[in-house]
């Protein structure tokens, strides 16, 4: 794969697959709720943009709600280059970790 994704990046794109598809306020929810770190929206929505660009996620705009006055959200969901390249990093940081000395 020839697309490198930095930690966050990597977090959010794994957090989108497992929604199969979400929105930047609910990424800030369970991505504070899975890490116990807080989290900026408009630090979620720029990774979501980088990510977009980068072809690993696509976007489309949901349906109005309700909660949010008549107002649609950006929906998210990963590309198929999003969900490889997110299966490599996880597998490539697996092969270090189990190379990794143990504590005694």
């Amino acid at each position: 794969m020839n697309q490198t994704l930095g930690a966050l990046e990597e977090l959010i794109l794994l957090l989108v697959l497992r929604e199969r598809e979400s929105y930047g306020a609910e990424l800030v929810k369970v991505y504070e709720e899975h890490t116990q770190k807080s989290i900026t929206l408009p630090a979620v929505v720029m990774v979501l943009k980088r990510l977009e660009k980068k072809k690993m996620l696509k976007s489309y705009i949901g349906d109005p709600s309700a909660q949010r006055g008549g107002r649609r959200k950006v929906m998210y969901e990963a590309t198929e280059l999003g969900y490889r390249s997110a299966e490599e990093a996880v597998k490539v940081k697996t092969q270090i970790w189990d190379m990794v000395p143990k504590l005694s």
